[in-house]
């Protein structure tokens, strides 16, 4: 990931103090610039707010749009994002096999949630054969 200009690094920090102190109007003006010129961080931040309605009014393009964006630069929270948006049909169709695609490129980034979710889809074979070892194991790696 490139290295931001300090007026920019200074907006994303502002942005994503904005968006973890729930002033999600703030965030969005702050973070929108950002995640229009490529930010993976201010992306993800815009995906989760279009997806549940925070400071905006819920868009599901816009989430996916976003998601996606940042999770095609392996941004690990948006894998994990985007591989749960598949699983649950949340701002896009229900696809179990995009899904473990996703949670699979956040497992390789270490992203506990994603190993719990995988491991869940594997028990239940969702988007792929049973595979109880293989889950086993993921939960074992998750600490579980």
């Amino acid at each position: 990931m490139t290295t931001l200009p300090d007026n920019q690094q200074m907006d994303l920090m502002s942005g994503v103090s904005a968006f973890e102190s729930k002033h999600f109007s703030r965030a969005m003006k702050l973070l929108s610039p950002l995640a229009d010129s490529g930010n993976p961080d201010a992306q993800y931040r815009l995906a989760i707010m279009y997806q549940n309605g925070l400071g905006v009014v819920r868009n599901e393009l816009l989430a996916y749009k976003w998601m996606k964006n940042a999770a095609q630069q392996d941004f690990g929270p948006a894998l994990h994002g985007l591989g749960f948006m598949y699983m649950e049909g949340d701002c896009v169709g229900r696809d179990d096999v995009r899904a473990i695609k996703w949670f699979e490129a956040a497992v390789a980034q270490g992203l506990q949630g994603a190993m719990v979710a995988l491991a869940q889809m594997l028990e239940q074979g969702r988007g792929a054969t049973v595979d109880s070892d293989r889950a086993k194991a993921l939960y074992k790696q998750a600490g579980f």
